[in-house]
């Protein structure tokens, strides 16, 4: 475990290798390599990661392990060709631009035992919406990753991050430098490639067969851009996992080259799955279903919310994550990390859940070439840009879309809007509103009547893979523990 806002970066070199691990991939997608960055071993400060919000247990107790690693070179930026624009459609041509030196920082989480490690390494764009690096996707789905045995990358790829991440710990992070956003986009392709090429330093011998990328919100923004300009010049990742990322693309070089509602393209080549919660979705960026494009929009759901901004970093797979998901629907909090107020209580959907879900069927989708089954929209009426509006039930819960136990056998009407304050933030974090004593005893005129409906829908949504079966247990297992009726 390290703190929550770290401290301290002199690195500590390590011999660098150049041992290729790339026996996976065919020799022409050799020809489209990234430059591979300089590596080094983290060391000094405070002796630990600095992060805007992480995990609060020690990963050994949970069987992996946690390390820090510089990355160093020379990246490039990226210009659309021939001055052309980018269109809304993603079938972007660019080409290289200038180059500038950086050096940044990637946290890296593995198993401790090689033998659970299941080949597939998750680099993930780290979010700096809130001005310092955080890892939403590892918080949301830590305990599939855990449990599966995977690999997760955070990367440091943008400006902001590099630069709190120095004034949290300025004897640590003495080193790093960031040229700017525009060079972003190269610092991901080498980190990814530095998977591949030197898993002997950052994995620690493990041998990765996939690597995959993921972002949340403002990291989704970019890795949209990534997708459409990068990845058909350097395929580095052999899929995406995109989470809320509302209809935005994120600029190449200039703040108006980019629109911001921008299509993934369609000729790119590996699984893309994109997870949108009731506040992101947008009617100009709801792609159909592909043969390497999945959509899953998720009733009940926010942007941001009670698992991600507190039941997350404390829950360490043991069931009580999925107990403490419950009792949040009856009493959600209206506060987040503890000092963003919101002027309602948040929402405390079903997003971590099904995410980790998301993760295991891009894993076999890549794995086994069988695409998840295509998935319901939710039904939307209008589409107004993080607050739109959906067709609703008698509780107030939107219709359509991935159904959990949370939403049709509902202790509370979720919501991805309505919400605000916090500085704007808010808006984001959607609302719960807890059902009445009324309402409550009218649905479940017993305990064990609401323990049988939420069993049923959780093995419902367990078969249709949108939650995993260990999480299905736990969340069966938590109905039966908390107290529904006075």
């Amino acid at each position: 475990m390290h703190k929550a806002f770290g401290a301290g970066l002199l690195a500590a070199t390590l011999a660098l290798v150049g041992c290729n691990n790339d026996d996976n991939r065919d020799s022409e997608e050799d020809d489209l390599r990234a430059e591979e960055p300089r590596i080094e071993a983290a060391a000094g400060g405070a002796g630990e990661a600095a992060l805007a919000a992480d995990l609060q247990f020690a990963m050994d107790s949970v069987g992996y392990s946690e390390k820090e690693f510089v990355l160093s070179g020379t990246a490039v930026s990226y210009l659309p060709k021939g001055g052309q624009s980018l269109g809304t459609d993603g079938q972007w041509d660019v080409e290289e631009n200038d180059s500038a030196a950086y050096v940044t920082r990637a946290v890296v989480y593995q198993p401790l035992d090689a033998e659970a490690f299941n080949g597939t390494v998750i680099v993930e764009w780290m979010n700096v919406t809130s001005g310092s690096d955080s890892s939403p996707v590892w918080t949301y789905t830590h305990n599939e990753l855990i449990r599966e045995g995977y690999a997760l990358i955070s990367l440091s790829a943008q400006a902001a991050g590099v630069a709190s991440t120095k004034t949290m710990d300025p004897e640590r992070y003495a080193n790093l430098l960031h040229p700017g956003d525009n060079y972003s986009y190269d610092i991901f392709s080498q980190a990814g490639q530095a998977v591949r090429d030197h898993a002997d330093v950052l994995l620690n011998g493990l041998q990765p067969k996939r690597v995959l990328a993921a972002g949340e919100s403002q990291s989704a923004y970019r890795l949209v851009s990534y997708a459409n300009a990068v990845h058909p010049l350097v395929t580095v990742y052999d899929g995406y996992l995109l989470q809320s990322r509302l209809a935005n693309a994120a600029p190449l070089a200039t703040a108006d080259d980019v629109s911001g509602s921008t299509e993934i393209r369609s000729d790119l080549g590996v699984p893309m799955l994109m997870f949108q919660s009731e506040t992101d979705v947008n009617e100009a960026t709801r792609q159909a279903d592909t043969s390497t494009y999945r959509l899953w929009e998720v009733a009940g759901t926010a942007h941001f919310d009670v698992y991600g901004g507190g039941i997350g970093l404390i829950d360490t797979g043991d069931g009580e994550g999925a107990l403490l998901a419950l009792e949040a629907l009856l009493d959600p909090p209206s506060k987040v990390f503890g000092f963003i107020n919101c002027d309602k209580p948040i929402n405390a959907g079903p997003m971590s859940f099904v995410l980790s879900a998301a993760v295991h069927a891009l894993n076999e989708w890549i794995t086994t070439g069988t695409p998840p089954a295509s998935a319901e929209t939710l039904q939307a009426i209008d589409f107004t840009p993080y607050s739109p509006g959906y067709a609703r039930d008698a509780q107030g819960n939107a219709l359509g879309g991935i159904r959990t136990p949370f939403v049709d056998v509902p202790l509370a009407m979720l919501s991805g809007t309505g919400n605000s304050g916090g500085e704007g933030f808010c808006r984001l974090f959607g609302t719960t509103e807890p059902l009445s004593a009324d309402e409550l005893d009218t649905l479940y005129p017993t305990q064990q009547a609401f323990v049988t409906a939420w069993t049923a829908a959780t093995e419902a949504a367990v078969e249709r893979g949108y939650i995993r079966p260990v999480d299905g247990q736990a969340l069966i297992d938590a109905a039966g523990r908390v107290r529904v009726l006075p």
